[in-house]
């Protein structure tokens, strides 16, 4: 049954109608926060923790005057539920709500605008009236290509979360289409997840969680198990899955400033070794992890002596070139440009930089770029077959490419001249058919004057 509620109405009467009329919706049953259902919405999930959720809303003082509205700008406002990027009382009731629900919300000052009000708006102290609409609400998306989203179903602790090298305890329930095929407590560190079985996606999300989280990862299979499957929890190829996590505990890695520049080197030959061990298995998502942390940890290091200046230069060094090799692999080409800069950097002569940078841009069809990589790889070494072989295949291309470029315009201007021999006929006809019609007019009137001169006055 919709209900229905006065937004205009005295400081007295309002908690009355909505304490008749409405659900405290307030964790502690406060009633700070009152709302009267004005429409229902479609009945299934509600919103959760996180979720990028769409509303309409018009807020009210208790005497009817609008302060605000976003129907008036006929452009709806989105946020992340329960992150306090809005007022308490809307992070608090959207998760009551389901899509399409009309509601009003009577608001004390503790959940809307405080003792301070909002200036020239808002006086002091104030009760506040808001009408919500709960448009659309999405899952929270943690990657940039979306391939992580996550909703919160239990929210955590504290504000602290697992860093990269992070011990974890978990507890993990993965699916796939339904099928529970993982169910386990695991410990982990973050970073080398895949160590325990646990997908690339599951140990992404660990840096956004906080102990006693539980959240639910829609994994894409980037994130997940990817073109090879898993088979051990029998799932095929490129399948999307789902993992329930919750964050029992954890125990944080020392961050770079906590560390001494010996515990850094110390560190990067472990790391090393580990994100070797991962690009070699093919895991280069993994590895890739790994080379990011040397490179967090020394890049801003100079070092005191000879000794740790060299060091820090080859663990630099040899981290971006094994992070353009990963990217390479993972046909992120832009980023393997990035890496073999940075070494390029440090040693402007680096073969395999070279070699690299050639052959992502070869990839991304920049064939001129490309070439004056190899010939560069040519003048380091004059030796390198594959870099010749790679010149030859550049300038191929090159020429594939103005050949099709030769046949593009030369189409294009056998149409253009075909189009502007056309509008030549055209212009042509149009200029007989006038003349014709002029011609036909000057008869006509001819033939009108011999009459009217024969026609007696």
């Amino acid at each position: 049954m919709t209900t229905d509620t006065e937004t205009s109405m005295d400081g007295h009467s309002a908690p009355a109608v909505f304490a008749a009329k409405g659900i405290d919706v307030t964790p502690n049953k406060d009633k700070g926060l009152i709302k009267v259902i004005k429409r229902r919405g479609v009945d299934g999930d509600r919103p959760m923790i996180g979720d990028r959720v769409t509303v309409h809303y018009t807020g009210k003082l208790l005497s009817g005057k609008k302060f605000d509205s976003s129907r008036d700008r006929k452009e709806p406002f989105c946020f992340n539920l329960g992150k306090g990027q809005v007022l308490k009382a809307w992070d608090i009731s959207v998760l009551s709500m389901q899509r399409g629900e009309l509601c009003t919300l009577l608001c004390r000052p503790e959940y809307a605008y405080g003792e301070a009000g909002k200036p020239d708006k808002i006086p002091p102290n104030s009760l506040v009236l808001f009408e919500m609409e709960l448009v659309k609400f999405e899952a929270e998306v943690l990657t940039n290509d979306g391939g992580i989203t996550r909703r919160i179903k239990v929210k955590g602790d504290g504000y602290s979360n697992p860093n990269d090298g992070a011990a974890v305890d978990v507890h993990l329930e993965g699916s796939c289409g339904g099928h529970l095929f993982d169910c386990r407590d695991v410990r982990f560190i973050v970073g080398e997840a895949e160590d325990k079985a646990v997908p690339l996606g599951v140990d992404r999300a660990m840096a956004q969680m906080q102990k006693g989280e539980c959240c639910v990862l829609y994994l894409k299979p980037k994130y997940g198990f990817g073109r090879e499957g898993k088979p051990e929890f029998k799932i095929g190829p490129d399948k999307d899955i789902v993992y329930e996590v919750t964050l029992k505990d954890f125990q944080r890695a020392k961050e770079s400033w906590e560390m001494d520049l010996n515990e850094k080197l110390e560190s990067a030959t472990l790391v090393k070794l580990k994100g070797n061990q991962y690009a070699k298995t093919g895991w280069y998502n993994q590895a890739v992890i790994q080379y990011q942390r040397i490179v967090s940890w020394l890049e801003m290091e100079c070092g005191t002596g000879m000794e740790q200046q060299k060091r820090i230069r080859e663990f630099l060094l040899t981290s971006h070139l094994n992070l353009a090799l990963c990217f390479l692999r993972l046909k992120e080409f832009s980023q393997v440009v990035e890496s073999c800069n940075k070494v390029i950097e440090l040693d402007e002569s680096n073969e395999k930089a070279l070699y690299r940078r050639g052959e992502a841009r070869l990839l991304c069809n920049e064939f001129s770029l490309a070439m004056t990589d190899f010939q560069q790889v040519l003048h380091v070494n004059s030796s390198n077959r594959a870099a010749r072989a790679q010149i030859s295949i550049c300038q191929g291309k090159i020429r594939e490419h103005h050949e099709i470029d030769k046949r593009t315009y030369a189409n294009m201007f056998q149409k253009f001249a075909e189009h502007d021999a056309k509008q030549v006929g055209k212009m042509k006809k149009r200029k007989w058919n006038q003349g014709l019609k002029s011609n036909q007019n000057g008869e006509v009137g001819i033939k009108r004057r011999r009459r009217s001169q024969e026609c007696p006055s």
